[in-house]
């Protein structure tokens, strides 16, 4: 079920004592552990998966002393500390074409990037240094000796750990890994996530509408969020406000997925089963969090699968998927998870806020004339007002006892670049 515009705030007893954002976080990180199971994969096919075990280096890498750019193979002996050296033109040295002599006092061999250092030299000059006059070459002063050359092993050395268990393999580190050689790497097997969204009023695309409908865009940002992440996704589709449309779902998605993440049926409302059927089929560590938008937010087991019961409205889906699911599912990939970035931006407008949780608006942060930070709301705050997070690039974090800002104060802003 979906949640009204305003999240329920019913009268909560010492046991619903709303949880702080960082300690739920905390609280749900403690209760997650990585899954077990891995595969070995072609490199082109592990990119976003996690590394199960460490990497050790076979090879050095570079593997030989090579030129770092273009120019002239020389003895160091042989340069003048004042004034201009002659020498000797005797070949050259390209890429993958090494230079089969070796260079003797007074010669030197013109070199490529990457091409090994001949025998007999330690530096390269770079060719804007060096006149060419037929086979003689001339060197200005002030040339250092052992200058420009890349030498075995000055990236990473042959048994060297390079990588460790638990690392998400992103660009860099798949060509880190090609580097040594390795066609395949031993990753983690993919998390198995399910989630069903619940509710009479939710239409799937395609359908016309009926009255009192609307569509169900929750699982279409689910679904988006999830595979960004990395899992394997498994959609439920829609449930029916029924406690045994709810039972069967959770007996489903228990069967077949590590975690369960829903949306909708958290609150206190007559046809809201989730956290009810969660208590009857397994275990709810807690539900209410001091947090705007998403103060419902059941959290527990399920079977063998961590639950998270989302609330329903579709900005509050995004915000406590971010700060509470993510995390949680990156542990039980098998990584750490990292916060985002927090940084400080004055304010273009003034925001409104009533004190008592710990808000997460919707903004747009860009350069300020001053080459400051400054950030503006993206329109209404409401939680079920999606279009203001499309248009956002943060959160604007406001304390729990703020009671509004005004224009061009600091607030705190969560970028959504290494977020989203």
């Amino acid at each position: 079920m979906t949640a009204s515009n305003q999240d329920p705030d019913p009268c909560a007893t010492p046991e619903q004592k709303l949880l702080s954002v960082e300690e739920a976080r905390q609280r749900i990180l403690d209760a997650v552990a990585p899954v077990t199971g891995d595969e070995v994969l072609p490199l082109r096919s592990a990119l976003g998966r996690v590394l199960a075990e460490p990497l050790h280096a076979g090879i050095d890498v570079p593997g030989f002393a090579n030129s770092a750019m273009d120019g002239y193979a020389v003895r160091g002996a042989d340069l003048a500390p004042d004034g201009t050296t002659e020498l000797q033109l005797t070949g050259q040295a390209m890429a993958g074409a090494p230079f089969a002599g070796q260079v003797e006092a007074g010669q030197a061999v013109r070199i490529m990037t990457g091409a090994v250092l001949p025998e007999g030299a330690d530096t390269v000059v770079m060719q804007e240094r060096v006149e060419v006059d037929g086979d003689r070459v001339r060197i200005g002063a002030g040339q250092k000796a052992g200058a420009n050359v890349r030498h075995p092993g000055e990236d990473i050395r042959a048994g060297e750990r390079v990588l460790e268990a638990g690392t998400r393999l992103l660009p860099p580190q798949l060509g880190v890994i090609a580097s040594l050689g390795q066609a395949e790497a031993r990753v983690r097997r993919r998390l198995r996530v399910a989630f069903f969204s619940t509710g009479d009023e939710l239409v799937g695309l395609g359908r016309p509408l009926g009255p009192g409908q609307i569509y169900d865009s929750n699982r279409y940002s689910l679904h988006a969020m999830l595979t960004r992440l990395g899992v394997e996704v498994i959609d439920l589709g829609v449930i029916p406000d029924t406690r045994e449309a709810v039972r069967a779902a959770f007996t489903d998605a228990a069967a077949q997925a590590d975690a369960v993440i829903t949306s909708g049926g958290v609150s206190v409302g007559e046809a809201d089963y989730v956290k009810e059927t969660l208590e009857a089929m397994g275990e709810v560590d807690f539900w209410r969090i001091a947090m705007k938008p998403g103060k419902p937010l059941a959290i527990g087991r399920l079977g063998g699968a961590r639950f998270f019961g989302l609330p329903g409205n579709p900005v509050s889906v995004m915000a406590t998927f971010y700060q509470f699911t993510q995390p949680a599912l990156e542990k039980m990939m098998g990584t750490t998870p990292s916060p985002p970035p927090l940084l400080q931006a004055r304010t273009a407008a003034p925001l409104k806020k009533s004190p008592g949780r710990l808000e997460f608006q919707r903004g747009w942060m860009e350069s300020a004339e001053d080459g400051g930070l400054q950030v503006r709301p993206t329109g209404g705050q409401g939680s079920h007002l999606m279009t203001s997070m499309s248009r956002a690039n943060c959160f604007i974090i406001l304390p729990a006892e703020s009671n509004g800002v005004e224009a061009g104060e600091t607030v705190q802003v969560q970028p959504f670049a290494g977020l989203v």
